[in-house]
């Protein structure tokens, strides 16, 4: 038992490496060969705020605002506060500039994927769609069982691995409070698995609609404390500047320890907090009524740049601009809550504790979101409700179950799962990639002559049949 067990740990262990360089060097590798390939698509990011406006033409239709708050919603989470501060406490303040970096990079991954999904999208008896990679790797690889293994990844890593750890970093938000008991844990995570089940049962326009309200709304709430931050240490804003630029390109930064290095932790939070090329937001884009594809490339573009360009940084800049100093001992919550402290006083841990319990909650619901379209795609069909009920409950089971255990190995299992949807959609939207880029120059040239873009398959030559476009 003892052998079974350290075979098991060292496959674990070596499945875990996976996460670290080899999967941001996918994720880098592929931002730079779409941004490449579409001719440096982050330059079109007026268009996609224009686009994001749009009303859909079908009342009761989901809009392309409704889709970017799904996707946002899954993307912004704790991470967005302990991820950075661990970043920041480790890799050194020049870890935020590659974290922008990898951003913008991953912005052009983010709209070839979406882009794919809404071409290649299915359509529901109400006119209504949905898709996402399982779909557009059946439609145009022919490949059922790959579809397959994606679908599976994706509801493994998002409905159990995430999901348990967004319910345990909500309810943890308020272990440094007085009132906080070893118990306390229990009661935050069924009361959290209650409100979760209130806003799912309604399915996914319920969602829809929940993260339309709550995510325009923690966004707004979470800049405007960074900005008054900022304004209250404005004598530190640029010191903060010049050490962000210094440090991102310091020898000893760059070439430290592994995991420890400034290009690694601001990859990984650049890349993985904005799950751009992962394959999840697709799910939400796919659900959207736009005149074009492009159109939603563009909004999930922009969900990338809302995630990090916005939350990451407005995170960054409240802890670097604050006067608490930065030591590898606080990463995490601790130097937030120092900077927090330092700047607001007592009123700041509160203010941490609600942004986070915030983000947290709309993890779920947009993690879940992702879980039933590809719990629908296994079934053949959109699933009955006797189907998924029995879904609902288990998720809601398992965000009770998360709030109360330990995530080491949680995150390890999510991450490893992760692995598994990277290195399955970037090669695939690699080889599919020219229906983007084709979806892509007829958007262009519909724009040039004056023009609201409208798709048709059979104009762009696309070879495959589709539900929507012909």
């Amino acid at each position: 038992m003892e052998i079974f067990t350290a075979v098991c740990q060292s496959i674990y262990e070596a499945l875990l490496y996976l996460t670290n360089w080899p999967l941001a060097t996918i994720l880098l590798t592929g931002g730079i060969y779409f941004s490449l390939r579409t001719g440096f698509i982050q330059r079109k990011l007026p268009d996609a705020i224009r686009v994001t406006l749009e009303k859909p033409d079908k009342q009761g239709s989901v809009s392309s605002f409704g889709a970017l708050m799904v996707s946002t919603a899954s993307r912004v989470g704790s991470g967005n506060i302990i991820g950075v501060s661990t970043a920041i406490c480790i890799g050194g303040p020049g870890a935020v500039f590659w974290m922008w970096l990898c951003a913008v990079i991953g912005g052009a991954s983010a709209f070839v994927e979406s882009t794919l999904a809404q071409i290649y999208k299915r359509k529901n008896p109400d006119g209504s769609s949905y898709g996402g990679p399982s779909y557009y790797i059946e439609s145009v690889l022919k490949n059922k069982f790959l579809a397959v293994i994606f679908a599976l990844a994706l509801i493994f890593t998002y409905g159990v691995g995430y999901n348990m750890l967004a319910s345990y970093n909500l309810q943890s938000a308020f272990s440094g409070f007085s009132f906080y008991s070893c118990g306390c844990c229990w009661y935050f995570g069924i009361a959290t698995a209650l409100l979760f089940i209130v806003c799912i049962m309604g399915g996914g326009k319920m969602i829809i609609r929940s993260t339309e309200f709550l995510v325009p709304l923690m966004g707004v709430i979470y800049i405007a404390f960074a900005l008054a931050a900022m304004v209250i240490n404005h004598a530190g804003i640029p010191g903060m500047l010049v050490n962000i630029f210094q440090s991102a390109f310091d020898f000893k930064a760059i070439c430290g320890g592994f995991s420890g290095s400034v290009i690694m932790l601001g990859m990984k939070r650049g890349l993985y907090s904005n799950e751009a090329g992962i394959g999840s937001a697709p799910n939400a884009a796919a659900a959207a009524a736009v005149s074009h594809p492009v159109k939603q490339g563009f909004v999930q573009m922009l969900s990338v740049f809302i995630d990090t360009l916005l939350i990451c940084s407005a995170t960054a800049f409240m802890c670097l601009s604050s006067p608490a100093p930065v030591n590898a001992a606080d990463a995490g919550a601790p130097y937030v809550q120092n900077a927090m402290i330092s700047t607001f006083g007592t009123i700041g841990p509160i203010f941490i504790a609600t942004a986070m319990v915030l983000f947290s909650f709309t993890t779920l619901l947009g993690n879940f979101y992702y879980v039933e379209n590809c719990f629908a795609y296994l079934c053949g069909r959109k699933p009955a409700k006797k189907l998924l009920i029995p879904a609902r409950l288990t998720g809601a089971f398992l965000i009770a179950i998360g709030a109360g255990i330990k995530m080491d190995i949680a995150w390890g299992i999510a991450d490893i799962s992760q692995c598994v949807l990277a290195f399955i959609n970037i090669p695939v939207c690699i080889i599919i990639g020219s229906r983007a880029y084709t979806a892509l120059n007829d958007y262009e040239r519909q724009r040039k002559s004056g023009r609201n873009p409208v798709f048709n398959a059979a104009e762009a030559k696309l070879p495959e049949t589709t539900d929507f476009w012909n």
